[in-house]
């Protein structure tokens, strides 16, 4: 499921991002006003999509959650396009400024890409919000003001510091997506991962004789670790088998994508 950004209204959705534009006062009547905000709506929302995912998303869906209804919603937020928009940035306000450059930007940047990495896991839902049309917001803003003030210590010139800005936030989205999708898949296919590995990797065997001499490649690679990476700490929840696979990637290929940019600094002089 992708979900593209700014499909509501340009003004009333940059004006909410920016808090620029005062939600409409509520229509006065018998009765309590309710007490609502744009900053609780847009709390209730992220609540909902990290619970239950952004398909349970619904300007409905939130209104239960606050004790009100969906039309109550509509006096702050206009509707579900401006909501979406709205908590994406609020919830990259998550996200650390603050890095020591004092151990060279290599580090620094190292300590962010893992924060980013984390983000992700914590609010899958965000990385079903498509790159094609950025939300434009404050703290979307804030974190690539933060990459760019790491890399811009490389001494590299803006525009190569442009593309390397892309391949990091690229390669860590991809990477945490993985993730995401693994620990969802289980309960949308309604099959666990150790089910779906043994049926599949059994029949392998009986449907491709031969497999390690036609894909001698493909084994080899599966099978040369003569020492395999340290298990990082796990906390309580249980990981899938491509979660496990994928931390260490994701650190192997930082330190690639790391390696890249110490070789462009040095070529640069």
């Amino acid at each position: 499921m992708v979900v593209f950004a700014g499909q509501g209204d340009a003004r009333r959705s940059m004006g909410l991002l920016w808090r620029a534009t005062a939600p409409e006062e509520p229509r006065t009547g018998p009765g309590p006003k309710p007490g609502l905000s744009v900053d609780m709506i847009v709390d209730a929302a992220v609540a909902v999509a990290d619970e239950q995912g952004m398909a349970a998303l619904s300007m409905r869906a939130v209104g239960e959650r606050l004790g009100r209804t969906a039309m109550a919603l509509y006096t702050y937020v206009p509707s579900k396009s401006e909501l979406i928009d709205l908590m994406y940035d609020h919830a990259l306000a998550e996200l650390p400024t603050g890095y020591d450059l004092e151990g060279g930007w290599r580090a620094a940047v190292t300590s962010w890409a893992g924060d980013v990495w984390a983000f992700y896991i914590r609010h899958p839902w965000v990385l079903q919000v498509s790159q094609a049309r950025p939300v434009l917001g404050p703290n979307e803003f804030v974190m690539l003001e933060t990459l760019v003030g790491l890399l811009r210590a490389t001494g590299l010139r803006g525009d190569r510091l442009r593309g390397i800005v892309s391949l990091l936030t690229d390669f860590i989205r991809g990477a945490a997506r993985t993730v995401a999708e693994s620990r969802q898949a289980p309960a949308v296919t309604g099959v666990s991962d150790e089910e779906w590995w043994y049926a599949r990797s059994a029949l392998l065997e009986e449907v491709a004789p031969g497999f390690a001499e036609r894909f001698p490649m493909v084994v080899w690679i599966e099978t040369d670790d003569p020492a395999p990476p340290p298990q990082a700490p796990r906390s309580g929840q249980a990981t899938t088998y491509l979660e496990d696979k994928a931390r260490p990637a994701f650190a192997a290929g930082l330190t690639v994508v790391l390696d890249g940019i110490e070789a462009a600094v040095d070529r640069a002089g």
